[in-house]
């Protein structure tokens, strides 16, 4: 019988696993003793504080200890128990919920920083005489004041950083949102379906705990209520809501994998059909495989996508709840594989015979099904009152942020500071333009540097990603600076900006790394280094240990951080050797698609082979090449091929399909082979129909070394069926945003037209607008209008077309005078669930030809191929 602790009703068998990892981690973190561990013998400790920080350690990133010290996550505790006793829902709040949902400093992969206490300061006034429900909703609208939505790259801005930006995409606001619940004692997390079955692309929101339930919310996406969104009708078609807990949770939730350093948690059931799947995995001769990875797959942004990985227990089985859609499944052990594709809906129970070593050839075609659309739940009908005032909020909300934002610096700054540094002022003014909050900080630094250095400060800048500009900061800047230009040498100046000036390698945290890595070495290691960048490769396959725990922030340490560690994942030891390299003066990259380490050797990139290679035995210089060959019998529907929108390549490692990275939307694909490692591979095409099924074919082939492989690009046929849907009327009375009169029909014209309701301020609509925007060229040649018109209650005071300028030369925004007698196509159930945007295609004849509500990604390709399918050819 265990005896429980009144510190977080821990058992004596938690709290002596709690002691074993902890001890597992201070001796993987022996570099960094004093610094992690120094807290425990330098601090006076209560007994709560001593057993939250032994938990936050046992179960932490290896890369946070390498990034972080212990006096951040002390002050972290402290401050997180003094609101627990603070807050009035502190204690009814349970242990375990407050240990996994609370406590954690940690919601995704963003910077961590000393952020409890200021979000804290933020919201506890606003939200201390409320019950937790209505803090929750309380909060969001905060939430709103400070941050909207825009799609932007794969690294995850931290909440001060999101605050100082003003937006960013889903899993920054979500960040955001779980990071000020907890603030306040609430129980937070961030929830996500990885990628959607019916279109391309993902989503992340906010679940929150109040009163022994837990409630949903769209991150800085208020709603008048909780457990509503506009995402609740895409999520019933999900295949898998999950969340990932930093420990080995055993809450009432499924669990889809029980990891040693962490615990995903699968939250479909919340909202959507399900059904669970058993894979029994088996060898060739019938015995069960025990530890086989199961991979269930499902197709999106062209390629097949694992949501989830579960391993195979002493019965080789796996099981995994999921909904009512298409999956690939593939079981892989040492090399070996079985691979199925299933319809859940008409299976529970699948064997996967691990026989296959080498992928087959030809091609195989086969259709991706997602769940089918479901309606959901009618929901009680608001007070009118209620609606009134909460779009208020909304208006309030908007208003606010729209003020922080007119405090950044604008387009006569940029001139003023031009004309002092003698800089250009289109570039200044880019500059500026994407450090938005942080744009002071960059102005001091272009202002305190540029009389020393010339241009190159701002060259500096420009190498930068845009999102860097937002949370990097003169010291680092500096550092980067003058560190590459005292290394600058007799090399090229393309080679010298790209590879050795620029401090961004992959998604890590900028930081100051380059004085304290050259000062690292002698004098001898450092010309020997030069001389050979292949001996620093082996100086750390030889003095620094892998260690892969976290699959999410695999390649998020900073190369400083893991220096001192002397222990990272793979490709944070291989953004190490490129930042020492560039520290050095040596030219050095991780590859484009391989994303390995590479350093330039007389015009050569050759591989480092730092610590993955080296383990696998790759030889990284090894290469072939892969020409794709247009289908000289595909028919004029066939797509324009697209990297991860209609086709990807995917190399064959250890039993499984690692896709390479080229850019999203990468169209010169014909023009230059792709440079590729010898191996097999799988070509994966796919159209996506309308109701959101894809027409998908795999084929196989093999890259040799020093050969050039063609292998042509081929779609299936697809008939493309373009419906009368209905008859729209342009006699709409609407107005121009000025208030001036305007005739729907005179704007629609007479050949063809897009028209579109739209919600400016949500995430569906933006992304309509970044649609749009990127096929601006083909819309234009078309000359179709674009009428986007916007009702009273969706439009804030603060929406502004200019901040639209990529929308197609046609396009015009108008206030529709009575929005509450849309088209009968919208009114119907689906479409008035699914909310904006509700875009319509028209023909010549105002009939209705395509139509979509709601978030739906592609939406603007539909309609220009239905669009393309109507018009008369010009």
């Amino acid at each position: 019988m265990t005896m429980s602790t009144p510190i977080f009703s821990l058992d004596q068998a938690t709290m002596e696993r709690i002691e074993r990892k902890f001890g597992m981690k201070r001796q993987l973190a022996e570099a960094r003793q004093q610094e992690l561990f120094g807290i425990f013998r330098d601090e006076t400790l209560s007994e709560e504080e001593t057993w939250a920080l032994k938990y936050l350690f046992a179960y932490m990133p290896v890369n946070d200890m390498a990034d972080y010290d212990g006096e951040l996550f002390l002050r972290h505790v402290r401050q997180t128990l003094k609101i627990r006793r603070e807050v009035p829902w502190g204690t009814r709040v349970p242990d375990h919920l407050f240990l996994h949902f609370v406590l954690p400093y940690r919601v995704n992969t963003e910077n961590i920083e000393d952020s409890r206490g200021i979000l804290y300061d933020e919201l506890a006034k606003r939200t201390a005489s409320l019950s937790m429900a209505e803090a929750i909703l309380e909060t969001n609208y905060w939430c709103q004041e400070k941050a909207t939505y825009i799609g932007s790259d794969l690294r995850t801005l931290s909440p001060l950083s999101m605050i100082r930006n003003a937006r960013g995409r889903c899993g920054e606001e979500s960040t955001l949102a779980v990071a000020a619940l907890r603030s306040i004692g609430i129980p937070a997390r961030q929830v996500y379906t990885p990628r959607w079955a019916h279109c391309d692309d993902n989503h992340a929101w906010v679940e929150a705990w109040a009163d022994g339930e837990w409630h949903y919310i769209g991150a800085c996406e208020p709603e008048a209520r909780l457990d509503q969104g506009w995402f609740t009708p895409p999520a019933r078609r999900a295949m898998l809501v999950n969340t990932r807990i930093f420990a080995e949770y055993s809450g009432p939730e499924d669990i889809t994998l029980a990891h040693e350093w962490f615990t995903e948690i699968n939250l479909l059931d919340n909202y959507a059909r399900t059904r669970t799947i058993r894979a029994v995995v088996t060898d060739a001769q019938g015995a069960p495989v025990a530890g086989a990875e199961v991979r269930f797959e499902l197709y999106n942004m062209a390629e097949l996508f694992p949501i989830a990985i579960v391993r195979t227990d002493d019965e080789g089985q796996a099981g995994f709840k999921t909904g009512l859609g298409d999956l690939v499944v593939r079981a892989v052990k040492d090399g070996q594989w079985a691979e199925t594709k299933i319809s859940v809906q008409d299976c529970d129970t699948i064997a996967l015979v691990l026989r296959e070593s080498e992928q087959p050839s030809g091609s195989v075609d086969f259709d991706m099904v997602p769940p089918p659309e479901r309606e959901g739940e009618a929901l009680e009908a608001l007070p009118e009152a209620k609606i009134q005032r909460h779009n208020g909020r909304l208006e309030e909300g908007t208003a606010c942020r729209a003020a922080y934002e007119g405090r950044f610096l604008g387009e006569e700054d940029a001139a003023a500071l031009a004309a002092e540094t003698g800089l250009p002022q289109e570039r200044v003014w880019a500059v500026l333009q994407h450090a938005r909050g942080n744009g002071r900080e960059i102005a001091a630094f272009l202002r305190e540097q540029s009389g020393a250095f010339g241009e190159w400060p701002l060259r500096l800048l420009e190498t930068m990603n845009a999102k860097d500009l937002i949370d990097t900061f003169r010291p680092a800047l500096e550092d980067h600076l003058t560190g590459a230009l005292a290394m600058r040498g007799e090399l090229d100046e393309d080679v010298f900006v790209r590879y050795v000036l620029c401090p961004r390698v992959l998604h890590e945290m900028i930081v100051p790394y380059r004085q304290a890595l050259r000062e690292a070495f002698t004098a001898e290691e450092a010309a020997l280094f030069r001389a050979e960048p292949r001996s620093l490769a082996h100086h750390l396959r030889q003095n620094y240990g892998v260690w892969s725990d976290l699959p999410n922030l695999t390649g998020r340490g900073n190369p400083v951080g893991t220096y001192r560690l002397k222990l990272g994942d793979p490709q944070s030891l291989d953004i190490l050797f490129v930042a020492i390299c560039r520290s050095l003066g040596i030219p050095a990259r991780l590859h484009p698609s391989e994303q390995r380490a590479q350093f330039l050797r007389q015009g050569v990139w050759l591989g480092a082979a730092v610590a993955e290679d080296a383990a696998h035995g790759r030889k990284p210089d090894a290469r072939g090449l892969l020409r794709l060959v247009k289908d000289a019998a595909a028919s004029q529907d066939a797509p324009a091929a697209s990297y991860a929108e209609n086709f990807t390549f995917a190399r064959l490692e250890n039993g499984v399909y690692k896709t390479l990275v080229y850019p999203d939307g990468k169209k010169d694909v014909y023009d230059e082979p792709f440079e590729t490692e010898p191996g097999e591979y799988r070509l994966t095409t796919g159209i996506r129909l309308k109701d959101g099924t894809v027409r998908a074919r795999l084929t196989y082939f093999r890259v040799r070394a020093g050969e050039a492989t063609e292998v042509p690009l081929t779609f299936r046929e697809t008939t493309i069926d373009i419906p009368v849907l209905g008859h729209f009327d342009r006699a709409r009375a609407i107005t121009r945003l000025d208030g001036a009169p305007a005739s729907l029909a005179e704007l629609l014209g007479t050949e063809g037209a897009i028209a579109a309701w739209i919600e400016p301020e949500r995430e569906p609509t933006k992304h309509l607008f970044r649609e749009l925007g990127e096929l601006a060229e083909p819309l234009n040649g078309l000359g179709v209008p674009i009428v986007l018109l916007i009702g009273d209650a969706e439009r804030t005071a603060s929406f502004d077309p200019a901040d639209y300028p990529k929308l197609p030369a046609r396009t015009v925004f108008v206030r529709d005078a009575d929005p509450a007698a849309l088209p009968d196509l919208i009114v119907r159930t689906s479409a008035a669930e699914a909310g904006f945007p509700h875009l319509f295609v028209l023909d010549s004849r105002d009939r209705i030809r395509y139509t979509a509500s709601g978030y739906k990604i592609r939406t603007g390709a539909e309609a220009l191929q239905t669009l393309t399918g109507i018009m008369p050819a010009r």
